[in-house]
């Protein structure tokens, strides 16, 4: 191939890098060869410089990073709706886990994640954080949609359809390292549920494992007032101050929720590097409390975005998560100007890459990056007239504004249909599921 000749030029009415800032560039190209982006200019000096096998013109469209959804369940795409307008323990206790106990298994994790891979590729989502069950059958189903993920293998103290225990847990979690290693869209990491599902002795085996493979952690921590009240009548420490004492604050660290903060304890998140996965919409549903994000971006925090399962979101869409934190921030911190469009954006995508270790990689349009890119069409109605396409996208637009998507330089979805995962198909397990699901439960 000669030095000019791409395999793909993208020609956008607008392009938001992202990186190095956030500025927002017109009539650009991004030109990408393989699975990379090689040069970001001006439309028409690409098209003096550059020869493409394909080009395309996206004339009303802004191009975006790939959205980074840093904490899903996919699987439980197949409970969407199960167990509606409860409280999480409730929630969890009454309903989640007998359901999973009953029906989790390989064959539903790995239908449950190509359900949720076409929901977050119609969305934009580009890579996403997976915290569930078998993670084998969530690397197959990854690969299959041709997603980007970082599956994190689950670890508690009890008994599950994956495992008997946490020495289990751990075995399985190091033999899923050893298996996708070698993937360049899957990463891997430790999954402990949470301080009150996971004893000291296993937290510090995943961390001594975590350091010595370089791997990350992704646990759901203060979740909700009752948590952290449960956890100083057990052993009078607040969960933060637990993992702290057992050294797992640090950059290793996605701590999801986090809705209950001192300012002492986002001073420690601040100090070690630790990152927070905020979940809006979940928190919301199951009236778990409002994370501080204005004060943990003050801090310096890095913070990224996630949905949380379907099963208490009830969708996977990112740009309607971004819309939520944009709005709760502002209302949680009466500060109007508490996070502009431009840096949920950034949340919503390089916060997340940063968070999971691949922000070399991915979370920003830069030549030498991979090619992870979204196209969203804002020349409907609803998002009409255009003065500041960013923030048009965070605060009007809608997910089935998506018209293409591109990981790793392969088009995954082409004028809103799904390239590599059949759309009827997906629809017809959902509802074979359903009707096992719902027949069990009456």
């Amino acid at each position: 191939m000669s030095d000019n000749q791409a395999d793909l030029v993208l020609h956008a009415r607008w392009v938001a890098p992202v990186a190095p800032d956030a500025t927002l560039l017109e009539q650009h190209a991004v030109v990408v060869r393989g699975d990379t982006i090689v040069d970001l200019l001006p439309s028409a000096l690409a098209d003096q410089q550059w020869r493409a096998t394909e080009v395309r013109r996206l004339d009303q469209h802004l191009l975006i990073p790939g959205l980074v959804n840093a904490h899903t369940h996919a699987a439980m795409n197949l409970f969407r709706g199960l167990a509606d307008d409860l409280p999480l323990m409730t929630w969890l206790e009454k309903h989640i886990w007998p359901a999973e106990g009953r029906w989790v298994s390989d064959p539903f994790v790995y239908e449950g994640t190509r359900l949720a891979a076409g929901e977050m590729i119609r969305a934009g989502t580009t890579c996403f954080a997976d915290m569930y069950f078998f993670p084998d059958a969530v690397a197959k189903a990854t690969l299959e949609s041709g997603l980007r993920a970082a599956i994190f293998c689950p670890l508690m103290d009890f008994p599950t359809p994956m495992g008997s225990g946490p020495e289990d847990y751990l075995r399985l979690a190091t033999d899923a390292v050893d298996q996708w290693r070698h993937e360049p869209r899957l990463s891997l990491g430790f999954g402990p549920h949470a301080p009150y599902t996971v004893s000291d002795g296993p937290l510090e085996k995943a961390l001594t494992l975590a350091e010595e493979l370089d791997l990350q952690i992704m646990m759901h921590v203060h979740e909700t007032a009752g948590e952290i009240q449960q956890a100083v009548e057990h052993n009078g420490d607040r969960p933060l101050a637990r993992l702290r004492r057992l050294g797992l604050l640090t950059p290793r660290l996605l701590a999801v929720h986090m809705t209950q903060l001192l300012d002492e304890e986002i001073q420690w998140l601040a100090e070690t590097g630790t990152h927070v996965v905020h979940c809006p919409e979940s928190n919301l549903k199951l009236a778990s409390g409002f994370s501080p994000l204005y004060k943990l971006r003050q801090a310096g925090v890095n913070v990224a975005l996630g949905t949380d399962g379907a099963a208490s979101n009830n969708d996977l869409d990112m740009i309607g998560e971004m819309r939520a934190a944009a709005l709760l921030a502002k209302g949680v911190s009466l500060r109007a100007d508490a996070l502009p469009a431009a840096e949920i954006l950034e949340m919503a995508t390089l916060g997340g890459a940063r968070a999971l270790g691949l922000d070399d990689r991915i979370g920003s349009l830069q030549a030498g990056k991979q090619a992870d890119l979204v196209a969203v069409n804002l020349a409907r109605l609803e998002t009409q007239p255009v003065y500041d396409p960013v923030a048009q996208l965070v605060y009007a637009a809608s997910r089935d504004q998506v018209t293409d998507v591109w990981v790793a330089g392969r088009a995954l979805l082409k004028e809103r249909n799904l390239l590599t995962l059949n759309e009827a198909q997906l629809v017809h397990n959902a509802q074979q599921w359903q009707r096992k699901i719902a027949g069990e439960s009456q």
